[in-house]
């Protein structure tokens, strides 16, 4: 083996080891990325069900009507946000 080729392999191979390492998440960044997931999820979701249950407050008697629904709508809204995040950021 010439000593160029064994410069060039040793070289190539440097590259990819770099190029691996770049690519790879640390304890933290893995950390932040699952709560940002779950901030997207649970935010929109929490929010449907104080509105719902707020509108469902303004009505005479007992009724969930608006809390099952926006909880529901939250819900989608959550996982929408997940699958975008995910998409743009994976």
């Amino acid at each position: 083996m010439s000593n160029d080729k064994w410069q060039h392999d040793v070289q190539r191979d440097s590259e990819r080891l770099a190029e691996a390492e770049r690519g790879r998440r640390g304890v933290l960044g893995t950390t932040v990325f699952l709560g940002t997931l779950s901030v997207l999820f649970l935010a929109p979701l929490l929010g449907g069900a104080y509105l719902g249950r707020w509108l469902d407050g303004l009505n005479e008697g007992y009724s969930v009507r608006w809390s099952v629904n926006l909880i529901i709508l939250g819900l989608a809204a959550g996982i929408f946000n997940v699958y975008l995040f995910i998409r743009k950021h994976w």
